[in-house]
């Protein structure tokens, strides 16, 4: 399904080019819901640098209110910018919720950029009133108005059917680089027109964030930034989901299918990257071993390399698994390229070399290991390691 976080109902965002850091791009977006009321759940970085908007949105989320809009900027990332950040960011905050007609601590706060730099207020707060003068249902504004070294926008949305109504979920996320295991530089913002209860809401966004954001690596690094926001405003109706009631599981696969397919786009857009990389471990003994054996292969540097190569250098993944800190019977293992037995018994399985070869010169590459420790399976996400990675990277503040 089309749409991103503004395809729930309720929902209206903007975004719009304030020049808080680059000229001639949409820099400033802007969310909100226009239906009062509804809950709201959050998970951050687990960096000990933590950005000064982190700090504002957990405790408009935490704080016992209903938050309503997310104003979030680009560019410059508000983080390891001391008290003069933490003003900025409430700052951010009363501006948006003054041009909203709601409470500050309605308002949670978001930036993505480069870290040690105090934002333009004067830009950020022209771009606040512009961008509060140009809500509507389209949300591509808004999409675009995160983005960093991104090379696309990135949204989706599914729906479900609870207690005979149809709910909505969307989702808007930014991320290319700094993408690492727990969480990643990524900022998204999901909202449901569905009412949820507070306690299962958190519950569910903390389960889904674990099954997607948190088995995507691009670079092995993790930001002081990022955030995954979920606004549930209750506009469709439906009687309120709580962990007993006969919809949460379907709320619950929307939830997860619309950020599988964020976390899945973050991947594909790694900076330079030209491959998605899924690697798939079946027959584990649980779903967190095969999660974490699926991190250390997607994440391995040299495995990112011969993706980018299309060398189907196998003994890079068995290694890779090897110090993932999951004990397992190598001997047990079997390792394919695509459709292609490389390795199973302990030892190589006869194939063709070439043909191992082609299955990495697709755009979309999946590496399977089928062990035998269990009935368990996880996904994880990444994409190949290239030349343009370091020239992204090598300037980046320039």
């Amino acid at each position: 399904m089309e749409g991103g976080a503004a395809a729930a109902k309720g929902f209206v965002a903007a975004g719009v080019a304030c020049g808080a850091r680059y000229e001639g791009r949409r820099d400033l977006g802007l969310l909100f819901s226009e239906t009062a009321g509804g809950t709201a759940a959050f998970v951050c970085t687990t960096n000990v640098l933590k950005a000064a908007p982190l700090l504002v949105t957990r405790e408009a989320v935490e704080g016992g209110g209903v938050v309503r809009a997310v104003v979030a900027n680009s560019g410059i990332a508000n983080a390891a910018t001391g008290r003069r950040g933490l003003e900025d960011a409430r700052r951010m905050q009363a501006l948006a919720a003054r041009e909203l007609g709601i409470g500050a601590d309605e308002v949670a706060v978001a930036s993505t950029g480069v870290i040690g730099e105090h934002l333009p207020m004067d830009r950020i707060e022209a771009g606040i009133k512009s961008a509060a003068a140009d809500l509507g249902p389209d949300g591509k504004a808004f999409a675009e108005a995160i983005l960093t070294t991104d090379t696309r926008t990135k949204e989706a949305a599914a729906t479900a059917e609870v207690g005979g109504a149809t709910v909505t979920v969307g989702g808007t996320a930014k991320g290319s680089g700094m993408i690492h295991p727990n969480m990643a530089t990524m900022l998204a913002f999901v909202t449901t027109d569905a009412a949820v209860e507070e306690g299962c809401l958190r519950e569910v966004l903390s389960r889904a964030t674990e099954r997607t954001f948190n088995r995507v690596t691009v670079d092995g690094d993790t930001s002081p930034n990022d955030m995954v926001l979920l606004l549930a405003n209750g506009a469709a109706g439906n009687e309120k989901i709580t962990r007993d009631s006969p919809g949460y599981e379907a709320f619950a696969a929307a939830l997860e299918r619309v950020m599988r397919e964020l976390a899945k786009e973050i991947a594909r857009d790694g900076e330079g990257a030209t491959k998605l990389v899924e690697v798939v471990v079946e027959g584990a003994r649980s779903e967190e071993s095969a999660a974490r054996l699926a991190r250390s292969v997607v994440g391995s540097s040299l495995v990112k390399a011969a993706a980018h190569g299309e060398d189907a250098n196998w003994g890079r993944v068995l290694t890779a698994m090897g110090y993932s800190g999951e004990g397992f019977d190598p001997d047990g293992v079997e390792l394919f390229f695509g459709p292609v037995k490389v390795f199973g018994g302990g030892a190589p399985a006869p194939h063709d070399a070439a043909e191992a070869n082609a299955a990495l010169a697709a755009d979309e590459i999946t590496i399977t290991a089928r062990m035998s420790e269990g009935e368990a399976s996880a996904e994880a996400w990444g994409c190949d390691l290239t030349y343009e990675y370091v020239k992204i990277n090598g300037s980046y503040r320039s």
